[in-house]
């Protein structure tokens, strides 16, 4: 019986360290060699400074900015309280919220039809990404308060546009942050209002 209790305390001790210390270990370091940008969470710099990562979505309010997906996590874009609200369709709160959503892109673009991801949250609430038509929503707007023409930020949305992984996963979509980095690089910064 004692030989069985030393057998089962040596075993937990060396599994433990070997699967709790010395494997993670091994892990982490063959993926800061093999693939640093991924496992440093695809982290954009500009002079020196993080400015936010490819894979969690961020709020631009400035009418000089893209405008990201609605986000309810936390409150808006929060990575420590990811989640939809979880709110059904007859909800009077998200009927609420769509329908000012709807009023404010409308009166931006009257004649046209508002593109879905800029009245719905992802399930995350993170969601970095929205479509080339969301993009091409909001053309007239950015090219105004920045004072570029309509096509030189159609061209940005173009090299921003990552296609369907494989060819056939998922969909077409632009990068938020990484579409506004390219904005500041081609024009001044707007003023926030």
């Amino acid at each position: 019986m004692k030989k069985n209790l030393i057998v089962a305390v040596l075993m937990t001790v060396v599994t433990t360290v070997l699967f709790g210390v010395v494997f993670p270990l091994v892990i982490t370091g063959l993926a800061q060699v093999l693939f640093p940008k991924q496992a440093n969470g695809q982290l954009l710099t500009r002079n020196g400074a993080v400015v936010g990562s490819r894979l969690i979505g961020q709020s631009f309010s400035s009418p000089g900015y893209f405008h990201s997906r609605p986000s309810v996590a936390g409150t808006g874009y929060d990575a420590g309280n990811s989640g939809g609200s979880n709110l059904g369709p007859t909800n009077q709160s998200l009927v609420a919220r769509v329908q000012g959503d709807a009023d404010r892109l409308q009166k931006e673009k009257p004649a046209a039809p508002i593109p879905m991801d800029l009245l719905t949250t992802s399930g995350s609430g993170l969601d970095p990404h929205i479509s080339p038509e969301a993009a091409e929503f909001q053309v007239p707007r950015i090219a105004s308060e920045r004072g570029l023409s309509e096509d030189i930020v159609r061209e940005a949305i173009r090299q921003h546009t990552e296609n369907r992984q494989f060819g056939f996963l998922g969909e077409a979509r632009v990068n938020v942050l990484e579409l506004n980095l390219t904005l500041d690089e081609l024009s001044p910064k707007p003023v926030t209002h």
